[in-house]
């Protein structure tokens, strides 16, 4: 008999109607799914999202009080969908009170707040996961494949943007976001994030790292179409280097002012046997090169290949079909399957709250280094 998962969901903005979607479509996209899902509550501080949640969704029970959701019997998943700087108060309780834990990015504040979620995780022993998404596409994964295969050799080289625009016009009013006491940090936090988290999973840890962080824009409007200012108080862009324990240097680059750009993360990594290349506003295929093939005259048979990963997820995803193209919002239906089949399991979580750890130490030193002008160790 297929088990039954209740849902609590903390937050009912952008990515808590996201995550909602994910876990409905489950039954639809997976044959069989990983469990039976139920909406059993949610909670939003605003009215307006807490009917919508209940209203369109189907949750079964709402409140604008956390710590009503997580001591629910009815809910086995608790789903962090809020502000950074609420996780980790979030997810400590609902750890305390027994329940699977799913987290949107970051994982905390800082590391000392990561640390501390864990630690709580491992105590729990509940399956916990962070929402780094981007593991999940198909792209991502046959790298990783690769990888693992042995496919790049030792590393040699590396290089990873993820550029967007949001932010360009300054007119744009100060949020959570913008405040570095709400945030956490900018782009670097809300971009790097992501970015730094794939590079740990495709080639392992970092030894040390230099950074510049720049504001660019540094007061917006406190509202829409108001004379009145506030200061911006993180990161517009960061440039951030990277070393590996062999001594090979990387680069990361993120910006949230980057005028053209839609969602444009892109990185290669290079080894002394191939190299990967990937880009998420192409997603449908992965670039590789075998540097073991042999080079002859008008070429032979090396160069640049386009893997044609599309939607090939395996089984038991089976709709809507490998041929289909595959999207941002498909990489996040693959990861709340992958996390929903390990509570299912009983296994951990992966991403777990030790990778989200890891990134959030990497980010605390980026941030060290940029006030210092120095490297700092991880």
């Amino acid at each position: 008999m297929m088990r039954e998962l209740g849902v609590g969901m903390i937050g009912y903005g952008f990515m808590g109607k996201m995550h909602s979607y994910a876990y409905a479509s489950l039954p639809f996209i997976y044959d069989p799914p990983p469990a039976e899902i139920r909406f059993a509550a949610v909670c939003a501080q605003s009215e307006k999202s807490r009917n919508l949640a209940v209203e369109r969704a189907g949750y079964a029970f709402s409140t604008d009080n956390y710590r009503e959701l997580v001591t629910r019997d009815d809910v086995d998943i608790v789903n962090v969908c809020t502000p950074n700087y609420l996780h980790r108060e979030q997810v400590l309780a609902a750890l305390e009170a027994g329940k699977h834990v799913y987290c949107d990015k970051p994982l905390a504040m800082n590391a000392a707040e990561a640390e501390q979620m864990a630690n709580a995780a491992n105590k729990a022993g509940t399956t916990c996961q962070v929402t780094f998404h981007l593991r999940y596409s198909p792209a991502i994964l046959r790298a990783k494949q690769l990888v693992d295969e042995g496919f790049l050799g030792d590393i040699t080289a590396f290089r990873a943007a993820y550029l967007h625009a949001g932010y360009v016009d300054p007119n744009r009013p100060i949020s959570w976001r913008t405040d570095k006491e709400k945030a956490g940090g900018g782009a670097l936090v809300d971009l790097g994030s992501h970015v730094l988290d794939l590079l740990r999973h495709l080639m392992g840890d970092f030894v040390r790292v230099r950074a510049e962080l720049r504001t660019l824009i540094k007061e917006r409007p406190i509202s829409v179409g108001s004379d009145e200012k506030a200061p911006v108080t993180v990161d517009d862009m960061a440039l951030v280097e990277l070393e590996l324990p062999g001594g090979v240097i990387g680069t990361m680059e993120v910006s949230r002012v980057a005028t053209g750009a839609q969602d444009d993360m892109r990185l290669e990594i290079h080894g002394a046997k191939g190299a990967v290349r990937f880009d998420l506003m192409d997603p449908n295929w992965l670039w590789v090169y075998d540097n073991t093939k042999p080079h002859a005259a008008l070429g032979g048979n090396r160069g640049w290949q386009r893997i044609e990963t599309i939607q090939n997820y395996p089984m038991p995803a089976s709709l809507p079909g490998g041929r289909s193209p595959v999207g941002w919002m498909r990489f996040h239906i693959a990861s709340i399957y992958e996390f929903v089949s390990r509570v299912a399991d009983g296994r951990p979580g992966s991403p777990s709250f030790e990778d989200g750890l890891a990134v959030q130490r990497i980010m605390d030193a980026a941030i060290r280094s940029a006030e210092t002008g120095d490297w700092e160790l991880l």
